[in-house]
């Protein structure tokens, strides 16, 4: 087999992204101080010593208005190359949006149907 120059290109920019990958990682493992014991285990907060049951029980509405935002905010983020060269698609392609932002639509109305978007009075534990 004959290596290239973009072969070798294609492997040195490969193993410097790998390097510029774990390096940071390998290089906080081995200078990061070690310290054990002590407030080591404790939630920080704001540096004063935690009240009670620091660890608070959100309610799974705010994760899952965090899903739906992210799902929908990476679907629109496929509108935007689409919007670019709009001018220049056929119907075929023109159906294809159409069905993508069909589909979308008829997410947020099954999500709506479920009550998803209905924020409770009280979160109980």
């Amino acid at each position: 087999m004959v290596i290239s120059w973009m072969h070798l290109a294609i492997t040195c920019f490969f193993l410097a992204g790998v390097v510029m990958a774990l390096g940071p990682l390998v290089g906080s493992f081995l200078l990061a101080p070690k310290s054990r014991g002590g407030d080591l285990g404790m939630p920080y907060e704001c540096g004063m010593r935690p009240l009670g049951d620091a660890w608070i029980r959100f309610g799974v509405n705010y994760y899952i208005y965090a899903l739906i935002f992210l799902a929908f905010e990476v679907d629109v983020l496929y509108l935007l190359p689409v919007s670019v060269v709009y001018h220049q698609l056929d119907m075929a392609a023109f159906l294809k949006v159409f069905l993508f932002l069909l589909v979308l639509a008829l997410a947020i109305v099954f999500f709506w149907a479920k009550g998803v978007f209905t924020w409770p009075r009280r979160i109980t534990k």
